[in-house]
């Protein structure tokens, strides 16, 4: 496989708040803007495979969430208030519409700028669903079912919990949380070195960033995704065990939403971002650019050999 590039660019954006917000991009100036909303407390930093943007032109952009690498802190901020800064630096960097996807922890992050109208199309790839939905009150593992009642109950605490979470830990937790499949792909030694770069950056300010996005994942959203219209679609690999993302592989997310697609590899795991990354910039640019018709088509779809 390709490695994970360095970004090509690298700035920080001024918000209309005062905040800085720090992005990257990758591929051609010209090429169809895609953002990225990364996983759990990995900075700008972590994109795609190089193989993959390479073959379709894709102009990569992704950015710190706040209090993450080199954005600023918003200590309060909500899932919609993403949203937001999404939209100005899709302003600032001329990115129009953009398509959108949500990598693990950044599922929320992508779907409330659906929620928002900001994006063309957003792909979720290994996403965590709305665990604090009832739908899953009686599936989820017995610890992280208390934890999600937890965060609902006592957010502050359970922010302060997961403040106590560094680097090195959180690498620590994803590995273990990981299928074979998956730690094979993690321990490559240029994925390793990428990925616990963008770890080691995304803490730089400390743990606070990681753990308020931890909770604003785990408690309710504020916004209802079975009112999201733009094109949605799912991307889950059937041997991902993180308890953490989807409990049944997006099958409840895809029934609320009209719109979305559910794609399933039964080779992949969690990893799925880079193992089959061209497959899910390709459909999300042709999502993006024909919804209609792409809606039109099969609502379920297997990718395996």
């Amino acid at each position: 496989m390709s490695a994970v590039p360095e970004p090509e660019r690298t700035g920080r954006l001024a918000l209309s708040d005062g905040r800085a917000l720090g992005w990257a991009e990758w591929g051609p100036k010209d090429g169809t803007p895609i953002v990225l909303c990364p996983g759990a407390g990995t900075s700008r930093r972590l994109g795609f495979r190089e193989q993959a943007l390479e073959e379709l032109g894709v102009r990569l952009v992704s950015a710190d969430r706040p209090g993450l690498g080199v954005s600023d802190p918003a200590p309060r901020r909500t899932l919609l208030d993403w949203a937001a800064d999404v939209a100005e630096l899709a302003r600032a960097r001329a990115l129009g519409r953009p398509a959108i996807i949500g990598y693990s922890q950044g599922a929320p992050f992508a779907l409330a700028c659906a929620a928002r109208g900001i994006a063309a199309a957003v792909a979720v790839v290994a996403g965590s669903d709305e665990l604090a939905a009832p739908v899953f009150a009686d599936v989820l593992p017995p610890e992280l079912g208390e934890l999600v009642v937890r965060a609902r109950t006592d957010p502050d605490g359970v922010e302060a919990e997961f403040a106590r979470i560094d680097a090195e830990r959180l690498w620590t937790m994803v590995m273990d949380m990981s299928a074979e499949v998956d730690r094979a792909i993690y321990r490559e030694p240029p994925f390793a070195r990428a990925y616990r770069a963008a770890l080691a950056e995304g803490f730089r300010q400390g743990s606070r960033g990681y753990a308020r996005d931890a909770v604003l994942a785990m408690t309710p959203w504020p916004f209802e995704v079975a009112r999201i219209t733009v094109p949605l679609d799912l991307w889950y690999g059937r041997q991902d065990t993180s308890p953490v993302h989807s409990p049944d592989f997006g099958e409840t997310l895809a029934a609320r939403v009209p719109t979305a697609r559910r794609h399933l590899e039964d080779n992949a795991g969690g990893a799925i971002l880079w193992t089959h990354g061209a497959a899910i910039l390709r459909t999300l640019i042709g999502r993006a650019r024909h919804p209609r018709g792409c809606a039109a088509a099969s609502r379920e779809t297997d990718l395996s050999p």
